[in-house]
């Protein structure tokens, strides 16, 4: 399995909000320490606001913070929510694609098995369980972990 980029930076921002649960952050602050694009995670993060994960608030004393405690956030429900609009492969897409092997294909329950297996044994781990506070004082800023990743 391969997670998209955007549930990648996704799944960055919770484990950094988890490592700070009583300090907000900015998507700026959290865009510049992971390398990423601010104008890609002001998308993630509005995502993540929509799905319950994370609050905003403007202004002042404002910033990102979990919408909820961190153990209660598993990794499991946060990939399903942000890999949703990924289809898999072509005949998972909501219009079925235009696979020709459909009707008799035997692969496609297999998959299905293999992400449902990958998606449970992500809802054994919560977000509190990946938790990053940052770099050390005077550290370099993370550097990404895949340049160019793709986005699907």
């Amino acid at each position: 399995m391969r997670l998209a980029t955007f549930t990648d930076y996704g799944l960055r921002v919770l484990m950094r909000l988890a490592g700070t649960p009583d300090e907000p952050s900015t998507t700026a602050r959290i865009a510049e320490e992971f390398q990423i694009p601010y104008n890609h995670l002001t998308k993630v993060v509005q995502d993540l606001a929509r799905g319950g994960f994370v609050t905003t608030q403007r202004g002042g004393g404002g910033g990102i913070r979990l919408a909820r405690p961190a153990d209660t956030i598993t990794l499991g429900e946060v990939v399903r929510r942000l890999e949703g609009r990924y289809a898999m492969v072509e005949c998972f897409r909501a219009d079925g694609g235009a696979c020709l092997l459909d009707p008799l294909c035997r692969l496609k329950p297999q998959l299905a098995a293999a992400r449902e297996a990958f998606i449970a044994e992500l809802d054994k781990t919560s977000v509190a369980d990946c938790a990053y506070a940052g770099p050390a004082p005077g550290a370099p800023s993370c550097a990404p972990a895949h340049a160019g990743g793709r986005d699907r």
